[in-house]
């Protein structure tokens, strides 16, 4: 590659939006709870609700199984889960409107205790981000631009 070709070449990130974004507000939370009940999403209310509640990183929010957040068949009130990245477990509570969330999802769709919560998007994007699907959640039921998200490409 010579010099011209370097001078003239567009920066990758140039017009997009790159690191950290900005966190959801409660009245964006609530406007995204709100829409997605509206929407019957049971899988997007639940995913939602349990990383708002959790704070985990996408990887291991895809990776929780039925087992990691049930006793039986019971939705626990919190849940111990050790962390990919540090390798040091997290412990946090499971509200009521995420044990409702995940009450009805297993329930829908038939989870058993050794099933991934979240099998679509292990099975689809291979732990793909949460923030993406948060963001793409959002816009599906045309009301991103509301709460102020910025629409979001696969993969950006």
């Amino acid at each position: 590659m010579n010099a011209s070709e370097t001078s003239t070449r567009e920066p990758w990130n140039k017009g997009k939006l790159v690191g950290q974004k900005t966190p959801f507000r409660i009245k964006d939370i609530w406007a995204i709870r709100v829409r997605l009940q509206l929407a019957e999403k049971v899988r997007d209310l639940a995913i939602f609700e349990l990383a708002i509640d959790s704070k985990l990183r996408a990887c291991d929010l895809v990776a929780l199984c039925v087992r990691d957040v049930t006793h039986g068949n019971h939705i626990s009130s919190r849940a111990t889960i050790m962390q990919k990245k540090t390798k040091r477990p997290v412990q946090f509570e499971i509200t009521d409107q995420t044990h409702n969330a995940l009450k009805t999802w297993i329930l829908r769709a038939k989870l058993r205790n050794e099933d991934y919560l979240f099998r679509f998007f292990v099975a689809s994007c291979g732990f793909g981000l949460i923030e993406q699907a948060a963001h793409r959640t959002a816009n599906q039921v045309d009301h991103g631009d509301e709460v102020g998200l910025v629409p979001v490409a696969a993969g950006a």
